[in-house]
């Protein structure tokens, strides 16, 4: 018997000395003879065998992100978490052990995440994955290369070359379709047409970058250029990774696109969201690429917690539609009204009044915030625009409800690769038809389960944060390859720098002292 069963047999027998009801003591007796007699391995159906180990964790020499990660999948066992043990180690130049921290995140239907950061430069890192105290699958895994930490300034291969070994997928189609708009760029002749068209500093705010010698240059222009920080961050981010090349580009640090096609001509402004009537150069949002940036920092919502805070038995989610959000469209107000009208279909509240405060009284009051975990306790969920594209869609997509999604002008990076029907619902823009499709996937819970699922997959085969990283190395790998003027260091732009590099990236050197 485990050390940890036999803890909590003491535990549950202490309990039953201090109840008085006989009933109770009978129930804490029968709970002890379960945990006496519930086999701990994987009993008669499971099979060490055919647990599936994958991600890029495993790779954690070629692919270094801020949080490694990867999964487990235990198909023909009813997993309990006190049974699944991962331990990740590894040491340094001295021999000492490596400075990593791990977490698993339990998806509660029989598969896992294991997520870990590496705060120093280690070698032989072994990934050992138990469960019954049993290794499964491949386990142990052995790292015998050099892995860096996310903050080392080491780029040894160009975009390219990082392509492959991220395992990266083809160019994105909508890296494809914006480009063709652009077949050459010439920055010396766009660059004073940007500035003119764009340095509007109460309405507009946006950051005109260089990347020179893979060192990171801005200026700004605009009243609120804060978000900077996001754009700074992922530009430097990617500078440790790989050998960029020279470019120059300007960021947008609206949420609005600017290049709309009612200005005389198209400008390449790279931005977070785009529109049919515009020509933006689209990149994930900024609140995707802080989720992959600060997995397992400072951000509670990211696309690998979601799924381990969640329930993911779709049986036990709710059969209704659930939002909470701001005011900031319309249609919002309308699906107040539709709640309010069909609350046995939705759930639906504000949160925030600022667009449309004379008509609180109206569709208030507002109601208190909620965990954003807490909207997969049902299994429908609406992504509705705000003021522009909904920025919480891949979040709702990876969670594992029902996503309905109205028809919209404007989009994120990776709506060209999604399907109605087959990865969300569809629905008008005006919701006139959301009460409909709501019963419809109340009828038909097993397609609607199976969307839903398709939704999930296609969030963890192209949202999470290997995929991000990927979409910017292919963005900046094509704009590399239009612009056709000298990228120079203009003299009013500062640099934008990296942390203090203490990282020994001399490879050999590493190898000789181990």
């Amino acid at each position: 018997m485990d050390v940890k069963r036999l803890i909590l047999i003491v535990k549950v027998l202490k309990k039953s000395i201090e109840m008085p009801k006989a009933r109770v003591k009978f129930k804490l007796f029968y709970t002890v003879l379960s945990l006496l007699y519930v086999p701990t391995t994987f009993g008669t159906t499971g099979n060490p065998e055919n647990v599936s180990i994958w991600g890029p964790g495993l790779e954690a020499h070629h692919i270094i992100m801020p949080a490694r990660y990867f999964f487990v999948d235990v198909p023909d066992y009813k997993v309990q978490s006190d049974n699944f043990e991962v331990v990740i180690q590894g040491e340094t130049a001295l021999k000492k052990p490596c400075r990593i921290w791990s977490n698993i995140l339990d998806r509660k239907n029989g598969s896992f995440i294991v997520r870990y950061k590496v705060y120093e430069t280690c070698s032989n890192i072994k990934i050992s994955v138990k469960l019954g105290n049993k290794h499964v699958a491949k386990s142990p895994y052995v790292i015998d290369q050099i892995v860096y930490s996310d903050d080392c300034f080491c780029p040894k291969k160009d975009i390219p070359e990082i392509l492959k070994t991220w395992h990266c997928e083809a160019i994105p189609p909508q890296i494809t379709k914006n480009l063709k708009e652009f077949q050459t760029i010439d920055w010396d002749i766009e660059r004073p047409k940007v500035i003119k068209q764009f340095n509007q500093p109460t309405s507009v705010s946006l950051c005109h970058y260089v990347i020179k010698n893979n060192e990171i240059y801005r200026k700004c222009y605009g009243k609120y250029v804060g978000f900077n920080m996001f754009s700074d961050a992922i530009l430097l981010s990617v500078a440790r990774k790989a050998k960029l090349p020279d470019l120059e580009f300007f960021v947008n640090l609206g949420d609005w696109p600017l290049s709309t096609k009612n200005l005389k001509e198209k400008y390449p402004i790279l931005s977070w969201c785009g529109s049919t009537d515009s020509y933006d150069i689209i990149m994930p949002t900024y609140e995707l690429t802080e989720s992959a940036l600060e997995n397992m920092g400072r951000v509670m919502l990211d696309m690998l917690s979601v799924q381990g805070n969640v329930e993911n038995i779709w049986d036990k989610r709710e059969s209704k539609l659930f939002w909470r959000g701001r005011d900031s469209n319309r249609h919002r107000l309308e699906l107040i009204n539709l709640s309010r009208k069909y609350p046995e279909l939705i759930n639906a509240s504000l949160t925030n009044f600022f667009f449309y405060r004379d008509e609180e009284i109206v569709y208030g009051p507002k109601s208190e915030h909620i965990s954003f975990f807490k909207f997969f306790d049902y299994k429908y969920q609406l992504a509705i625009d705000g003021t522009v594209a909904p920025y919480r869609t891949p979040f709702l997509l990876v969670g594992g409800s029902l996503v309905f999604k109205p028809h919209s002008k404007y989009f994120e990076y990776f709506y060209e690769q999604l399907e109605p029907h087959i990865h969300y619902v569809p629905v008008k823009t005006d919701l006139s038809d959301l009460k409909e499709k709501i019963i419809w996937a109340k009828d038909h819970d097993q397609e609607a389960k199976i969307i839903a699922q398709n939704g999930q997959n296609f969030a963890n085969n192209h949202l999470l944060p290997e995929h991000v990283f990927c979409y910017y190395f292919h963005v900046l790998n094509e704009l590399g390859k239009v612009i056709k003027s000298e990228v120079r260091v203009l003299e009013d732009m500062e640099l934008v720098s990296q942390k203090k590099n203490v990282c020994n990236c001399l490879e050999d050197n590493i190898k000789q002292e181990l």
